[in-house]
């Protein structure tokens, strides 16, 4: 099993190395990066790769490393008890699955997909470290192992907002994914949109480094926000004179709602076309 790549996603060399180094290792491959910069996607791209079917485990605030091996309903099963349902003999009925445990029983090896691990908890990587390692955990209510007899390709994103443990950190294949470059921005956007023109192209790419580059910026755009933008200028015809007018009083860009995403952003903005205009008197 090799990656090396999709049509529909492009990934750096260092990337598809990182891929196919965790696969090797049957290690986890904990991917970071600013957000939108295609580490989920890159599970999808990577089970349809494969040919392998994807399992996706969204983390939240309040997500508990158990709900992804499984959850126990005790207080259905004491219902049941008081209205005599026979199926409270049999345990396994309150018992619902977690992610962990589909993928270390799915019949074809698959990819699991354990997304923005940091949302969590700080102990929510700790109290997985046994199960990702060993590619097992016991069913205390039933008394089994579940074990997994093809070691999934497990793939964990995380966008840094907070650290990770050590011990977590050294079960893992690591690779941060880098803002991409002009360059490979133009690649990518070949792949979603191969009808756009080259000027217009190169105008909104310019623009758009031009934005991240701008100090004080409290959010940057994003690779899946320069998309988004691409497409509101091609639906409005926007061409690429538009793009670079240099009128201080249309220093913001056009369609600027799917760059920038706060008011503080766009009030800098704002405050840099006005100092501009004055300094043009």
């Amino acid at each position: 099993m090799r990656f090396s790549g999709t049509s529909n996603y492009v990934a750096t060399d260092d990337l598809k190395v990182a891929v196919n180094a965790a696969i090797t290792l049957e290690r986890p491959l904990l991917i970071k990066g600013e957000p939108g910069t295609g580490k989920t996607v890159l599970a999808e791209e990577v089970a349809a790769a494969l040919g392998a079917n994807l399992m996706t485990w969204h983390v939240k605030s309040t997500t508990k490393a158990q709900q992804g091996l499984y959850e126990y309903d005790a207080v259905s099963r004491l219902r049941d008890s008081q209205l005599g349902d026979p199926r409270v003999s049999e345990i396994g009925h309150y018992i619902r699955r977690g992610k962990l445990w589909e993928a270390f029983t799915a019949g074809e090896r698959p990819v699991l997909l354990i997304d923005e691990i940091d949302k969590a908890d700080i102990e929510f990587p700790n109290d997985l470290l046994l199960e990702l390692d060993r590619m097992e955990f016991h069913v205390y209510e039933t008394g089994e192992t579940v074990r997994a007899d093809k070691r999934p390709v497990v793939i964990i994103t995380s966008n840094n907002e907070k650290d990770l443990p050590d011990a977590f950190l050294r079960r893992c294949f690591f690779h941060y994914i880098r803002f991409p470059d002009a360059d490979t921005m133009a690649t990518i956007v070949a792949v979603h949109y191969p009808g756009i023109k080259r000027r217009l192209l190169e105008e909104a790419l310019r623009m758009f480094f031009e934005i991240r580059d701008v100090p004080g910026l409290k959010k940057k755009p994003s690779t899946s926000e320069l998309l988004d933008w691409l497409r509101l200028l091609m639906a409005e015809d926007i061409g690429p004179e538009q793009l670079r007018e240099r009128d201080p009083r249309k220093l913001i860009p056009p369609l600027h709602g799917a760059l920038l995403k706060n008011e503080q952003d766009v009030g800098l903005f704002e405050k840099l076309a006005f100092m501009t205009r004055r300094e043009a008197r």
